[in-house]
């Protein structure tokens, strides 16, 4: 006989754990011991769910690498009681999160899926209840006492993406994500159709134990390259006090500008020892720098390749190494190294 299988839900906050009161129209945040009064649905689920939630639940505009690090740290301190995890959090900034966790979390064995909705639990019309159920399902997905999913998962809306592929796309649809460098995990009909040759395999090669990392150096930025940069804006930039590595959102397949005062500044920056990310503005695709010539120069001064990796991934990442103290010297060559599937 198959031993229970213990879910734990992790509250942070966002729309999905909000319930409207229809007498003032006002959000507020559910407690967990109403949760299985607005979905019934939830005791039809072969596992046992508990619930924790952050002592102050946050909108997500509010997340910060100090939360992230609460939610390692519970996922840490409860790992070896329950089989899977599945977090509550707004969509605003879930890509992050879920990119984060992914690094914080190393030699993960079991899901950790990220979840949330467009609207509350208590509509009408929400989808807040299919995202959740459906976590929950995967979450408890087994085979041979395994996990199936042994990584940080995002489900929104029928389906269930690797957390690091993951980017918002869309403020109003209930399909909200998407996962364009990297095909998803699992897809949600009239059963689970679950995409083993999707999953992350690092797992099958390895018994390391789990560990948290829970360190994240935010002394980082981002910057959109757009046509009509000046150089007091980008000197500005790069001259930041105390910043260690810049997120470079360029044009196509990692293009920039010729111009000699633009390729001088990143070069001086370079010298100095910022570590500087070339990332694809574009929604899907990656850098190839030296494809073309507008990129060969930023190729030569030894701009880190950030391959088809989101924005959201390449920031986290830059944390998690900054974080753990990666040396200048290794820096280059472990961010061009897929840790957790993030890049091919």
């Amino acid at each position: 006989m198959q031993n229970e299988i213990n879910i734990l839900l992790i509250y942070t906050g966002g729309t999905i754990g909000m319930v409207k009161d229809y007498e003032t129209g006002a959000l507020r945040a559910f407690n967990f011991d109403e949760l299985i009064g607005n979905i019934p649905e939830l005791n039809q689920l072969d596992c046992k769910l508990k619930g924790i939630s952050f002592e102050e639940p946050i909108d997500s505009s509010n997340m910060n690498p100090g939360h992230w690090t609460t939610i390692a740290t519970m996922i840490g301190e409860n790992y070896g009681l329950y089989d899977g995890f599945v977090i509550l959090h707004g969509s605003d900034t879930m890509s992050y999160s879920a990119s984060a966790l992914s690094f914080m979390l190393e030699n993960l064995d079991k899901p950790v899926i990220f979840t949330g909705s467009q609207l509350p639990i208590g509509d009408l019309r929400t989808d807040a209840k299919e995202n959740l159920i459906t976590s929950i399902q995967i979450a408890a997905l087994q085979e041979k006492g395994k996990a199936v999913v042994q990584e940080v998962g995002l489900y929104f809306e029928y389906k269930l993406y690797r957390g690091n592929r993951t980017t918002k796309l869309n403020a109003e649809h209930f399909e909200a994500f998407a996962s364009l460098n990297h095909p998803p995990l699992v897809e949600s009909g009239v059963h689970l159709n679950v995409h083993y040759n999707n999953l992350f395999k690092s797992y099958r090669v390895s018994n390391k134990k789990f560990k948290v990392h829970s360190n994240m150096d935010n002394n980082v930025a981002v910057l959109k390259l757009f046509p009509g940069i000046n150089p007091s804006v980008l000197k500005s930039i790069l001259n930041i006090p105390g910043l260690k590595a810049l997120i470079f959102e360029t044009y196509g397949a990692g293009n920039a500008p010729t111009d000699e005062w633009f390729l001088k500044a990143l070069k001086e920056a370079v010298n100095k020892g910022l570590h500087i990310i070339n990332v694809t503005q574009c929604s899907g695709g990656g850098v190839s720098m030296g494809h073309y010539k507008t990129s060969e120069k930023l190729k030569k001064m030894q701009l880190i390749n950030g391959k088809d990796i989101t924005t959201e991934a390449a920031l986290t990442k830059a944390m998690y190494l900054l974080g753990n103290n990666v040396s200048g010297k290794l820096f280059k060559t472990i961010f061009e190294t897929p840790l957790r599937g993030e890049m091919h």
